[in-house]
C-alpha cells in the first residue's frame, strides 16, 4: 500500500537520520522498515475512515453523558420527593397492575435506592424488540406517578434509547451499523499504526529517550506543533479508545458475530442462572408414543399469587446477597422460579443472581459474580464502561473527555493535510516513492500479510476497506508512472 505525506522529503524518507546524526541502531533500522506502512496505512485510514470515526465519537459524546441527561429529563419518572416507610413490593407491583389491567406481567425492580421509584414492567406486544412498558409507582405511597417505554437490560428510557440509536446507526438501519461497525473496526488500527509514527518521530527528531517524551507535544518546534498536539493528545487518549473499539465491536453485526462464537469456543460466555424448579421437569407427563393420549398441558399461573410471592421472594434474595438494585423476573408458568438479577446501575460492579421458589421461599440456584469466568467479567466492565455506568458520573465525565480528544486529532490531522495539500492535480496527495516492501524484509511483510488475512476474515469491514484502499493505492501509482511518462 501506499500513502502520501506532504512533509520534507527527508522525514518522508524511511531513511531519515537521527537528529542526533548518528546511525541508528538496529531496533531502529528495523523500525524503519515499519514507518513507511505504518505511514501510507494511517494516512488512507485516516482520510477515508476517519469521517466515519468523527461521527462516531461526536454521537458517542451524547451516548456518554446520556444517562445523566435522563436523570434530569426523567426526574419526574425516576425520582420522588417522599419520604418515610416504604410500602410492600406486592402493594406496589398490585397498584401498577391495577393502573395496567391489559398487558401482562414480567418483572418489577424495587426502588434501589431512597427517592427512587419502583419499576413495574409489562409486556406490551405493540413494542419492537428488547422493549417493556414501565409503570413507575412512589414506594412510600405505592402509588403510580407516570409510566413510559423502557429499553433493553439497563432500562434505558425513550431519550437514553434514541441517543444510544443514534450513536449506533444514525438512526439509518443496517446502513447505519455499518458506519458504527466500519469506525469501531478500523479506530484501534489507525490509533496503532498512529502510536507506531508518533514513537519513531519521537526517537528520531529528539534527543532525549524517557517515555515521558511520548507524552509531550514539543511546543519548541513551531512549525510542527500541530503534528506535536495531533501525536500527543492521540497517546493520551489511546488506552481508552482500545478499550472502546473493542467494546463497540461486540455489538456490530459481522465482527460482532464472530467475537460471540469466539467467545462461545473459550467458554467466555455470561453464564445464567437456572430458574427451572427442581423435579419440574420429571414431573411433566410424557407424550404418547402414538400422540393419542395428547399433552396435559400444566396449571396456568395465578398472577394474583404471585404478586403476593413477590415480598418473599424480594426478602429471601436480600438476605441472600442481593443488596443492590435488581430486576425480578416473574415466572410465566408453575414450573419456574422467581429470577433475581442485580441490574447495570452507575457504580455497580457485580451481576449477582439467584432464583427463589415464590411458594416456599427455597434459593434453587444462585450465581455469584466471583463465579464468572474471568473474560466474561472483564467484558460486562467493557460494555458498562462504553456505557457510561461502571464509575458513575466519573465514568461518563472521562469518556466525554476522550471524544473530545478524538475529535481534536481527526481534526488536527484533516487540517495538518489541508494546509500541506498539493495545489496541483485537485488537491489530491501525490504518491510518495514506491517499492517500500520489494526493499522489506521478508520477516517483515509475511507476518504482517499473514496477519492482515485473519483480521480481514474476522473482521470484514477492515478486510473490504483494506481492498479498497489498495485498488486506490495501486491507480494511483499508475497514474503517477503516466505522467513520468
Amino acid at each position: 500500500m501506499s500513502i502520501t505525506d506532504t512533509r520534507p522529503a527527508e522525514e518522508n524518507s524511511p531513511s531519515a537520520p537521527p537528529a542526533s546524526g548518528g546511525r541508528p541502531r538496529s531496533g531502529s533500522r528495523r523500525a524503519l522498515h515499519l514507518y513507511p506502512l505504518a505511514l501510507r496505512l494511517h494516512f488512507y485510514a485516516g482520510i477515508f475512515v476517519a469521517p466515519f470515526i468523527l461521527i462516531a465519537a461526536l454521537t458517542g459524546a451524547l451516548y456518554a453523558i446520556a444517562p445523566t441527561i435522563e436523570s434530569f429529563v426523567s426526574r419526574d419518572l425516576l425520582q420522588v420527593d417522599t419520604t418515610g416507610p416504604e410500602q410492600a413490593l406486592s402493594s406496589q407491583v398490585g397498584a401498577a397492575v391495577a393502573a395496567r389491567p391489559d398487558l401482562t406481567l414480567v418483572a418489577v425492580a424495587p426502588a434501589p435506592n431512597e427517592g427512587d421509584t419502583t419499576r413495574v414492567l409489562f409486556n406490551d406486544p405493540t413494542l419492537g424488540d428488547s422493549e417493556r412498558l414501565s409503570v413507575f409507582v412512589d414506594p412510600h405511597t405505592a402509588q403510580p406517578v407516570g409510566e413510559s417505554v423502557v429499553y433493553g437490560s439497563g432500562g434505558a428510557l425513550p431519550l437514553r434509547t434514541w441517543l444510544s440509536e443514534f450513536h449506533r446507526s444514525l438512526h439509518l438501519g443496517e446502513p447505519g451499523r455499518l458506519y458504527s461497525e466500519l469506525a469501531a473496526s478500523w479506530l484501534w488500527v489507525i490509533a496503532l499504526f498512529g502510536l507506531v509514527l508518533w514513537v519513531h518521530r519521537v526517537r528520531m527528531r529528539r534527543e532525549r529517550r524517557s517515555a515521558q517524551w511520548l507524552l509531550k507535544p514539543d511546543l519548541s518546534q513551531t512549525r510542527r506543533r500541530k503534528m506535536n498536539w495531533h501525536g500527543a493528545i492521540g497517546v493520551w487518549i489511546l488506552p481508552v479508545v482500545l478499550l472502546l473499539s473493542a467494546t463497540g465491536m461486540t455489538w456490530s453485526t459481522y465482527a460482532g458475530e464472530n467475537v460471540t462464537k469466539l467467545r462461545e469456543e473459550l467458554s467466555w460466555t455470561t453464564p445464567a442462572v437456572s430458574v427451572a424448579l427442581p423435579g419440574a421437569g420429571s414431573a411433566a407427563p410424557a407424550p404418547s408414543e402414538h400422540h393419542s393420549a395428547g399433552h396435559i398441558a400444566p396449571a396456568p399461573v395465578d398472577p394474583a399469587a404471585q404478586i403476593t410471592q413477590l415480598d418473599r421472594v424480594y426478602e429471601v434474595a436480600r438476605a441472600n446477597g442481593i443488596t443492590q438494585g435488581a430486576e425480578i423476573a416473574i415466572p410465566a408458568t408453575p414450573t419456574k422460579a422467581f429470577g433475581v438479577k442485580e441490574r447495570r446501575l452507575p457504580g455497580t460492579y457485580t451481576v449477582d443472581s439467584l432464583a427463589v421458589d415464590g411458594s416456599t421461599g427455597t434459593v434453587t440456584d444462585r450465581l455469584a459474580f466471583a463465579d464468572w469466568p474471568l473474560m466474561a467479567k472483564l467484558t460486562n466492565w467493557g460494555i458498562a464502561f462504553h456505557m457510561g455506568l461502571l464509575f458513575g458520573l466519573v465514568n461518563q465525565l472521562l469518556l466525554l473527555a476522550i471524544m473530545g480528544g478524538l475529535v481534536t486529532v481527526i481534526v488536527l490531522g484533516y487540517r495538518m493535510w489541508w494546509q500541506r495539500r498539493p495545489t496541483r492535480r485537485a488537491a489530491l496527495p501525490v504518491p510518495p516513492r514506491r517499492g517500500v516492501l520489494r526493499r522489506t524484509s521478508p520477516w517483515i511483510t509475511v507476518p504482517l500479510a499473514g496477519s492482515a488475512v485473519a483480521l480481514a476474515w474476522f473482521i470484514p469491514l477492515i478486510g473490504v476497506s483494506l481492498l479498497v484502499f489498495l485498488l486506490i493505492d495501486i491507480a494511483w501509482g499508475l497514474a503517477a508512472r503516466a505522467e513520468k511518462v
